[in-house]
């Protein structure tokens, strides 16, 4: 009897591990013109400083974000700093290398704002915005870039939003790893 227990307590585990991590990411990509917009978004059962903390490990993203080589800061002052990021986007055959440095402004648990100042974009502005509500986190993100680079017309819009899926989809997938492990230690 005490073995099914101990099954049973484990299978609940599992599923709720799995229930952290079924986060639906929802990803929008459009063309107009030769700029490329992108907005996506998750609701994730997470803690808003847990989440914040993720987003602002800059200097660790190139650990879990697919595609992404290099991310670091140059240079911060308070709430505002210089973030160099290298990296590509691919699919199928072709791949698209990216480098940017980033003017990146901070409002603390509520939304970072990224502006490219240097890089093969002639514009790249993003804006992490975040909301928190029943220990749960909606995490939104909307891009606006024109690439100083080719992209072709039909799949421009299709490299963008299967990039930033999968980049997306990394991202909430270590805020949910994170928050595990942070569940995990608060209750031992």
């Amino acid at each position: 009897m005490p073995a099914l227990v101990l099954r049973l307590l484990l299978l609940l585990a599992l599923l709720s591990i799995e229930l952290t991590q079924a986060a639906e990411v929802v990803v929008h990509a459009s063309r107009q013109g030769g700029v490329l917009l992108v907005e996506a978004s998750a609701e994730i059962e997470a803690d808003l400083l847990q989440t914040w903390g993720v987003l602002t490990d800059y200097d660790h993203l190139s650990g879990f974000i697919p595609g992404m080589y290099v991310s670091r800061v140059l240079a911060r002052d308070g709430n505002r700093l210089l973030l160099e990021q290298k990296g590509e986007a691919r699919l199928l055959f072709l791949t698209y290398p990216i480098e940017v440095r980033l003017a990146v402004a901070e409002f603390p648990h509520e939304r970072i704002v990224a502006r490219a100042v240097a890089g093969n974009f002639r514009e790249m502005v993003g804006t992490y915005s975040l909301a928190a509500r029943d220990n749960r986190v909606t995490l939104r993100y909307e891009g606006r870039l024109v690439p100083d680079f080719f992209v072709p017309p039909l799949i421009g819009t299709l490299v963008l939003r299967r990039n930033v899926e999968r980049q997306f989809s990394a991202l909430v997938d270590e805020i949910a790893r994170r928050q595990r492990g942070a569940l995990e230690k608060r209750d031992r």
